[in-house]
């Protein structure tokens, strides 16, 4: 990963999000997500989490399975507001494992989901040493169907998850390949202008994601 720019505090970070319930959204789930990542043995006071450094990414590294079973390195990108190249922002849609047990059909455990920032923050445990947490912020979606397989497209369909749960922060450890999908409506920004709420999963794009989709 690059560091694109250090923000002093988490406290920051949510200043900067005029979008109230994104500002929930993000409060929240990093509060959950490094508490998991404890197995519950960490209570953060909000003055901690408040605190703690924080820099933010616009790039992320994956290693997924290529066409000869060897290992090679993937970049999801994430410029949040901020333009790729001179021309629009480019937040790439991933692969997000699931919590263990949770199959989807034909998505083997994972969904596609959106990034919308990429960061790490750094939390002091109980013995005095800091430990990082690399967390990623997207747009859920959650399978039609139960993920399995429609029969006329032979493709699996996604949708934008409930307001409740619309945007939740991951450890990058979940984050395993980028991911392609259709929006059901076509516009010029890859983004789809906020319009689309459903979406064909690409399971042609490569030979990773077929794999996993139909064996």
């Amino acid at each position: 990963m690059h560091p694109d720019a250090m923000i002093r505090d988490f406290r920051a970070l949510l200043d900067n999000t005029p979008d109230a319930m994104l500002r929930v959204a993000i409060y929240c789930s990093t509060r959950e997500c490094i508490q998991q990542k404890s197995r519950k043995k960490m209570y953060l006071l909000d003055e901690h989490l408040h605190t703690m450094e924080l820099c933010s990414y616009h790039g992320i590294k994956v290693q997924v399975e290529g066409s000869e079973c060897e290992r090679i390195s993937q970049m999801c990108r994430c410029t949040e507001s901020q333009s790729w190249r001179g021309g629009d922002r480019r937040n790439d849609w991933v692969w997000v494992k699931q919590l263990p047990g949770r199959c989807y059909g034909a998505l083997n455990g994972c969904l596609p989901w959106l990034l919308q920032s990429l960061f790490k923050i750094k939390l002091q445990n109980k013995e005095g040493a800091f430990v990082e947490n690399w967390l990623a912020l997207a747009l859920t979606t959650i399978p039609e169907n139960s993920g399995n397989l429609d029969p006329v497209s032979t493709f699996v369909q996604v949708v934008k998850a409930p307001a409740a749960i619309a945007f939740q922060v991951v450890s990058m450890g979940n984050v395993v390949g980028c991911a392609h999908v259709i929006p059901e409506i076509a516009t010029s920004s890859k983004l789809g202008n906020g319009r689309n709420e459903r979406w064909i999963v690409n399971s042609h794009i490569d030979l990773a994601t077929w794999n996993d989709v139909y064996n």
